[in-house]
């Protein structure tokens, strides 16, 4: 990470790394939603904390006729509108002098020599020693023509006396199943070397997705119980209140299982379940991460019967107001069988989880929008004070990882209420982010960026990490296209999600966390 803040007594230990070299930052799709939303107000953020070296040369390519100084009138209102300082005049004009922009078609020779022509001429004039960052802010149908390009053009590898490294950011996804992630990933590496591949997810810039391998490994008091021995179970819940919004036609072709379980969701798991990295580099943490994926059990056609629910929402109210079906919304089918929601019970096949279940659930239109981790413990073994629950029971103690929204950690835990006779109520002790503090944290995306032109890939995604989890979730696809699909609508816009969900984990014993 770009930089690392640890609180000991009151005090902030920070330490400062270098800022990167200088560098030409390309954005392919430089006139998207992604890049309007997220990568502009990122990289002013990242100019005005001192972060961004000012020879820094940041050229879209799209293909709007645009000049230089219409990018960056269209950098401007995106930057007003989404960065999370307000535009400061001196700090604006700066930065604006650093966007260039080149027209062009993705897939055709002409518009790349262009390219190659400008950002010559860019380093030249700038002092930039030969470094490139490509920005990938395309469809994953245009990856194959802009990779094979830059290869036949002579971006990917070093150019020039002083030139020194070039480095290409993929979104996500990363391919629709195992077949098709290793195709793209041979298209890559045919023109950049795994270690200048920097697959994104934004999940992994975020302050409190971080924050768990902060709070893992560097508490002793945490680690010794967190095993099979204390640890009944484990549920992951990624819940969005939101529908399908502009995007009906793509989530036709995706899914929920695509969408969110074989990206997000796997990177939570891995983290709140690997093992301790011998070191905080990105080849340590992903080879850990890498060893989980792979010990998860692969799913057999009778356990995707017994262990895994689908579902799609119908109408219903989310925070008082109606809301449309899936299959009322625009360019989706209206007899789809895409699913909006999964769960999932999964088996993790190592020693420090044997026959402990993780319940994983994701959904849109559900009752409210959270993303969490709860470790349930197992019960005291002895009820020492039984006599006094009048037929209660005591709940097992919980450690709950908030994510989104009101981040923080809280572990619930018993006490004595004060008086007599003796009762016992549940307590939290809860961690939470304070707001100011998230304001002015960086965003995922300038977290991301920086890590990129640093060379510090411990917050991306290696080929095997991706094709791993892709391993596990083809498996759940194939076995669904074999089965007939459920009854869709199953739950009701506005609900916690189908009551098949319920019955996967009530069958165990156990609850599903309320929403």
């Amino acid at each position: 990470m770009s930089a690392q803040t640890t609180t000991v007594a009151g005090r902030d230990l920070l330490r400062v790394e270098a800022a990167p070299e200088p560098c030409a930052i390309v954005i392919f799709g430089a006139s998207g939603d992604l890049t309007r939303r997220m990568l502009l107000p990122a990289l002013y953020n990242l100019a005005a904390d001192k972060q961004l070296p000012p020879q820094c040369a940041i050229v879209g390519f799209a293909r709007h006729e645009w000049s230089d100084d219409d990018f960056r009138e269209h950098a401007k209102a995106a930057v007003g509108e989404f960065s999370r300082r307000p535009i400061e005049s001196t700090l604006w004009d700066r930065f604006a002098r650093s966007l260039f922009y080149v027209p062009g078609e993705y897939d055709q020779g002409p518009s790349h020599e262009r390219l190659t022509e400008r950002l010559e001429h860019l380093e030249r004039e700038r002092g930039i020693p030969g470094n490139h960052l490509y920005q990938l802010a395309v469809p994953a149908s245009a990856y194959a023509p802009i990779i094979g390009e830059l290869g036949r053009g002579g971006h990917a590898g070093p150019h020039g006396a002083d030139a020194r490294w070039s480095r290409v950011i993929v979104e996500k996804p990363f391919g629709r199943d195992l077949e098709s992630s290793r195709n793209l990933n041979r298209v890559i590496h045919s023109v950049f070397p795994e270690d200048d591949v920097y697959r994104i997810d934004h999940y992994l810039g975020k302050e409190t997705v971080q924050n768990i391998l902060v709070f893992r490994f560097a508490n002793g008091i945490f680690e010794p119980v967190w095993n099979r021995r204390y640890v009944d179970h484990v549920q992951i819940t990624v819940a969005e209140s939101i529908g399908v919004e502009q995007r009906g036609g793509f989530y036709e072709e995706t899914g929920a299982l695509r969408d969110m379980v074989q990206n997000h969701m796997m990177q939570l798991l891995s983290l709140v379940a690997m093992e301790a990295p011998i070191a905080f580099n990105g080849r340590w943490v992903r080879d850990e991460k890498v060893k989980l994926l792979e010990a998860i059990r692969p799913f057999t056609p009778g356990d995707v019967r017994m262990f895994t629910v689908r579902g799609q929402y119908g109408r219903g109210r989310v925070a008082g107001e109606p809301v449309p079906a899936y299959r009322e919304e625009d360019d989706v089918s209206p007899a789809s069988t895409t699913e909006t929601y999964v769960a999932l019970k999964m088996a993790i096949d190592a020693w420090r989880w044997a026959d402990v279940p993780f319940y994983l659930r994701t959904g849109k239109r559900m009752k409210k929008r959270s993303t969490e981790i709860a470790i349930q413990f197992k019960r005291a073994p002895h009820l020492l004070f039984r006599e006094f629950l009048e037929g209660a029971s005591l709940e097992p103690n919980l450690l709950t990882m908030r994510i989104q929204p009101d981040e923080g950690i809280s572990l619930m835990f018993h006490t004595k209420v004060p008086g007599s006779p003796l009762r016992i109520r549940p307590m939290n002790m809860d961690f939470t982010y304070m707001p100011t503090d998230l304001a002015a944290a960086p965003s995922a995306y300038e977290t991301l960026l920086l890590d990129a032109m640093q060379g510090d890939a411990t917050l991306f995604a290696r080929s095997d990490e991706v094709e791993a989890a892709w391993d596990i979730v083809d498996g759940i696809m194939n076995a669904w296209e074999e089965l007939p699909p459920p009854e869709f609508p199953n739950y009701d816009a506005g609900t916690p999600g189908p009551d098949a969900a319920n019955d996967l984990i009530q069958m165990d014993g156990r609850r599903w966390r309320q929403l």
